[in-house]
Formats: structure tokens, C-alpha cells, sequence
């Protein structure tokens, strides 16, 4: 039977605009935007979860701003890390609902590429452990490989996250080959057992290509809903702005 995939909203990039404002200290009262208003935002709107990334180098997502998170949230939690002990001693005290473990290095953009689950296989699995011991569920952000699918449910992961860069890159043309390759990873990982989620590059113009692989459980979109938001709420904030001026009078 059918069903609609799930929606986790990413919300990194809602810190990286106050960030690029507030960075010596977002603390201040007018330090915007508030990340809880916008995912509470993302709440209203139907979201099914709520992602962010707590970097090494918090170039965006903050630590308090997890366990504000973590306190307020109405709606499951998705903490992507790196498999670092810091990071790892933070989410076993805020015990999100999920975490994503990832790569990460600190000269990238953003995450490039999936986790090599084979190759880190020693490493992750005592991480993956200890968070399912402390209650949350642990997803593997991989590349579409089976090999990465056989290490994942060999680990004792619940879930795998598909990097979906590559097909999403070569869209609108040229991403047939990845398309191919998600669709026949997410097979693998159904009959592993493993939860299958998607994520890195989503938008609403390969949503319905994306759509054709089997057995989505959840699909994690930020950047593409954080950009869309500036064009779907500038024209009303500019207005709000203007109707409060025009309220006011100043000597001249």
C-alpha cells in the first residue's frame, strides 16, 4: 500500500543568516531569527521533524540551540553530528528523538558526500551503540552503494539517510544513472530491514523523480525551503515594515 514520505525540515541555514549578523554573539535580545520561532513555524505547517546539523566548528547551529530545541519541540528531533566524542557527549544528554551520523570536514560548504561505513566500521560502531542504549534511533548518511547498505544493518543502525547530491546535481538531465542507483540502494536497505530516508539537494523540481524510489519513510529538505521562505515572505515583511512607518511621523 501507498503512502505519503514524511517531511524533516532542515533548518541549519535559518542559523547560518543569524550567524552571518550576530556571530561575536548571538545571545543579544535582537539577534534574528530565532531558530524555536522557525521551527515552530515549521510545526504549524505540518512538519514531520525537525533537522540540525551541531558542527565541530559551529558555523551555525549552537549548542544551546539543540537543548532549546530539545525542550520545546512538539515534533521529533533529528541531530546530524560527526562521529566525535564532544559531539557524542552532548547528544547523549539531550537524547534527540534521532540522530544522522554524517561526515564532515571543516573546509567544506556543506556535507559533500556520504559516510563511509565500511571503511569507519570500528569507529561507528560503538557511537551507534551507546545512543540506541540511551534511547534514539541512529540513521547512517550514505552514499547509494551496497556495501554501505550491508554496514549499516551489519552496525545495527535503524535507519539509512541516501545522499541524493549527485541526483540532485544532475537534474533536470543526466541523473537517470543516480536515480537508478537510489532506486536499487533503497531496495537493498527494505530487505536489510532499514529504514530508508533521503536527503542533500531536494527541491520541488526533482521532488517527483526523487519520488519514484521505493520505500521513502522521510525525506530531510532545508536549504531549498529556507530560500523559497525569502520569496514567499519578503513581500510581507517589507510590507509590515512600510505600514509601520506609515503609522508614525516624524518632525522634518
Amino acid at each position: 500500500m501507498s503512502r505519503t514520505p514524511k517531511l524533516g525540515v532542515n533548518i541549519d541555514h535559518v542559523a547560518t543568516l543569524r550567524q552571518a549578523r550576530y556571530a561575536p554573539d548571538p545571545r543579544v535580545p535582537n539577534a534574528e531569527p530565532l531558530l524555536l520561532r522557525a521551527a515552530r513555524e515549521c510545526e504549524a505547517a505540518g512538519a514531520d521533524s525537525i533537522t540540525v546539523h551541531l558542527r565541530e566548528d559551529r558555523r551555525h547551529i549552537q549548542d544551546r540551540d539543540v537543548y532549546e530545541l530539545r525542550e520545546h519541540l512538539r515534533i521529533p528531533l533529528n541531530l546530524e553530528m560527526g562521529n566525535t566524542p564532544a559531539i557524542l557527549e552532548i547528544a547523549l544528554q539531550i537524547r534527540p528523538d534521532y540522530v544522522c551520523l554524517v561526515p564532515e570536514h571543516r573546509r567544506e560548504v556543506t556535507t559533500e558526500g556520504g559516510l563511509d561505513a565500511v571503511a569507519h566500521a570500528r569507529d561507528l560502531a560503538p557511537t551507534i551503540r551507546r545512543l540506541r542504549d540511551n534511547g534514539t534511533l541512529v540513521s547512517l548518511f550514505i552514499d547509494p552503494l551496497p556495501d554501505q547498505v550491508t554496514a549499516a544493518a551489519r552496525l545495527g543502525a535503524d535507519m539509512i539517510e541516501l545522499h541524493t547530491g549527485a541526483f540532485a546535481n544532475g537534474c533536470p538531465e543526466g541523473c537517470e544513472n543516480e536515480l537508478q542507483r537510489l532506486i536499487q540502494t533503497a531496495e537493498s536497505a527494505h530487505q536489510a530491514g532499514l529504514k530508508v530516508n533521503a536527503g542533500h539537494g531536494i527541491n520541488m523540481t526533482n521532488l517527483p523523480r526523487l519520488l519514484t524510489i521505493p520505500h521513502l519513510h522521510e525525506l530531510n529538505v532545508g536549504h531549498h525551503l529556507v530560500s523559497e521562505a525569502i520569496f514567499t515572505g519578503l513581500r510581507a515583511s517589507v510590507a509590515a515594515m512600510l505600514s509601520a512607518l506609515s503609522s508614525c511621523r516624524v518632525s522634518p
